[in-house]
């Protein structure tokens, strides 16, 4: 990663509110160039904390932009960080009306040309797309990373219709969490503490959003844009890395947007810029630029020369990077190529602690998100192998399966995963997907099972660029549980599958040569952060334990980043997470999440010591689930706020 010093404008930065119409005002940092001429503006509309969460990412990307001519504005969204107001769900219909509020504040200022983009990554660039379905006369572009345009399929609370456990537990915990946090009297001064209590008052868990809509119905199509992409106006660069859950909004935007104003971009990324990647990292910002450049000030920079899609495919072994492109999308130079699996029909009845080897939900690029070695995983599912031959294949888009099932309950999932396995044995994930077996006609409508009766459904799984190197074997494996990704179906009572009405279809890219070219990653100087270090270092980032004589498997994750930072302004920031997900092998009720977090915001020289502390807990029996999530807040040790809220969740009624 270059650091870069020199650009061609001078920049300045101050912090401003943005006032809404209903009064309420928005706290924004912003960076401008130096110049008299008026300039298009950039903004990042979050509920990250801009003057400490987010403050070294947004000092290494604003002022890049700002170095470059354009206004880069970073505001904090109501009710988070020094914004006013209380906060609500996320992307809901106030904030986005508040983000098109801030779009044509900023297309109204003087310095502005009228012409504004948006970029985000993850929740703020699903918020950047919902706003462009809005279609504020001015936004222009969007660059939308690793966003989802819809959140109950992907990145959401249901996999395949199935309930997840991991995913939707670590979320609801760190949004209890983080919501919770105040804003900073530096920045707001005696204001700070009405503001807080109004927050804490107001909010409420995450639970109803799941639990009163378990199909894919109108509150979820509301809630993205998969459904309303005529809307959408601006030009979208959609972005995304190959491990991100929201992979999937990159081929379906690039689909059904209009080809002269959408472009896609995939790599094998977690979720996190393309250029923070050590060793797949791109030149993201100038690639940025070059977007904005054309969008926003009218010059050719060859963007739409660019293939539609672009794929940085990891070798197959050691060698040089090599990407496709796509001129459109689903491509002439991908074919569906089946693969039929052999043998009798087979047992399928998975010990409840398949998946516990699954990785993070999201990745984030810690060394314990990706999935490890799956030859565990596999030794506790049904694997159907089949030969790669004497050439490469390359695997883009999303594969499918169609397996014929025997039941003996109405309910319970299957979980389908792809693997690339290596000459000596070694077992790398590449793909999976699930399905919730009581709606397999899809999430729109629940269907009923009929017991005891063979039946034949089909999924997809979550996009894949792959290459499968000869020699090596591609690898189907399927199983009943995949605790702690997805709740447990409550009887385990498994499957039969039939090898002979199944089938693996694998989109499989002819090899023809690469395309794609991008400069060194660079940035602007970041804030100097300093992190004390301390004697006992840093916890482990993932730990699997098993309790042989109880039958018992414990995961402890300690998701974030912890320990304490000291900001340049003074402000000495702590944050601690752990995870914990237990289960027996042989009971699916058995099942339990865990989350703790403890969040100090400390100024010695405005003698403010705020304290947070959280504890959400969630476990099933045969009926429900059971979820507790409980706030502690402390003001110089007082206590000043405690709630606790709990819910009993029926499972959904299918």
């Amino acid at each position: 990663m270059r650091i870069r010093t020199d650009f061609p404008y001078e920049t300045a930065h101050e912090d401003v509110r943005v006032r809404l119409p209903d009064g309420i005002a928005l706290y924004a940092r912003m960076w401008r160039p130096v110049t008299d001429e008026p300039v298009p503006a950039l903004l990042e509309y979050a509920a990250d904390r801009l003057t400490d969460v987010t403050a070294v990412r947004d000092g290494e990307r604003h002022p890049w932009y700002a170095g470059h001519g354009y206004a880069s504005v970073r505001v904090d969204v109501r009710g988070h960080g020094n914004s006013e107001g209380v906060p609500g769900g996320e992307s809901d219909a106030a904030e986005l009306a508040d983000g098109a509020a801030v779009v044509e504040w900023l297309a109204g200022q003087p310095w502005c040309t009228g012409r504004v983009g948006m970029i985000g990554i993850g929740p703020a660039g699903r918020t950047a797309l919902q706003i462009a379905a809005l279609a504020p006369p001015a936004l222009r572009a969007v660059v939308a990373v690793c966003a989802s345009d819809d959140p109950y399929e992907t990145d959401g609370p249901f996999l395949g219709g199935s309930l997840t456990c991991r995913s939707l537990h670590s979320r609801s915990a760190a949004r209890l969490a983080q919501a919770a946090r105040p804003p900073d009297p530096l920045h707001t001064g005696d204001a700070w503490r009405t503001m807080w209590l109004r927050r804490l008052e107001a909010f409420q868990p995450a639970v109803p959003d799941w639990s009163e809509h378990p199909l894919r119905d109108v509150y979820w199509r509301s809630a993205g844009i998969r459904d309303d992409t005529d809307a959408v106006r601006a030009a979208v660069l959609a972005v995304s890395g190959l491990h991100d859950p929201a992979r999937d909004t990159v081929l379906r935007l690039v689909e059904q947007l209009p080809a002269d104003r959408v472009r896609g971009l995939l790599g094998p990324w977690p979720r996190q810029y393309p250029d923070r990647d050590p060793e797949w990292g791109i030149g993201f910002l100038q690639e940025t630029l070059r977007w904005w450049d054309q969008w926003l000030r009218d010059r050719d920079t060859g963007v739409l020369s660019e293939p539609l899609l672009r794929c940085l495919l990891g070798p197959a072994a050691p060698g040089p990077r090599r990407w496709t492109g796509e001129d459109v999308w689903p491509s002439p130079d991908v074919t569906v190529v089946p693969h039929t699996p052999a043998g009798d029909p087979v047992p399928v009845r998975s010990p409840q602690h398949t998946g516990t080897d699954a990785g993070a939900p999201c990745p984030v690029g810690h060394p314990a998100d990706l999935p490890p070695d799956q030859r565990e995983e596999d030794a506790r599912s049904v694997c159907f192998d089949f030969p790669v031959g004497g050439a490469p294949v390359v695997v883009l888009g999303r594969p499918r399966v169609a397996l014929r099932l025997r039941l003996q309950t109405p309910h319970g999932h299957v979980v389908a995963r792809l693997c690339d396995i290596a000459p000596d044995g070694a077992s790398t994930l590449v793909t999976r997907g699930a399905l919730d077996l009581a709606a397999p006609a899809g999430r729109r409508r629940a269907l009923a099972w009929r017991p005891g009766t063979a039946e034949d459904v089909s999924f997809d799984l979550s996009l894949a660029g792959h290459t499968f190197a000869p020699g090596h074997r591609i690898r189907l494996a399927v199983s009943s549980a995949y605790w702690p990704w997805l709740w447990p179906d409550p009887e385990a009572a498994g499957f039969t599958l039939d090898p002979a009405g199944s089938r693996l279809d694998l989109p499989v890219r002819e090899q023809t040569g690469a395309s794609g070219a991008f400069a060194e990653p660079e940035h602007s100087e970041p804030a100097a952060v300093a992190v004390p270090q301390t004697l006992d270092g840093d916890p482990p980032r993932l730990l699997l334990t098993r309790d042989v004589a109880a039958g018992l498997w414990t995961l402890d994750a300690t998701p974030h980043r912890g320990g304490t930072h000291v900001h340049p302004d003074g402000l000495e920031h702590t944050e601690e997470a752990h995870e914990t997900y237990t289960i027996q092998q042989d009971d699916p009720l058995s099942a339990l999440a865990e989350t703790t977090w403890t969040i100090r915001l400390h100024r010695p020289e405005l003698g403010w010591d705020v304290r947070i502390e959280t504890r959400s807990a969630a476990g099933c029996d045969a009926t429900g689930f059971l979820a507790t999530d409980e706030l502690v807040c402390r003001d110089g040790g007082e206590i000043v706020f405690h709630r606790t809220w709990e819910k009993h969740v029926p499972r959904p009624a299918r």
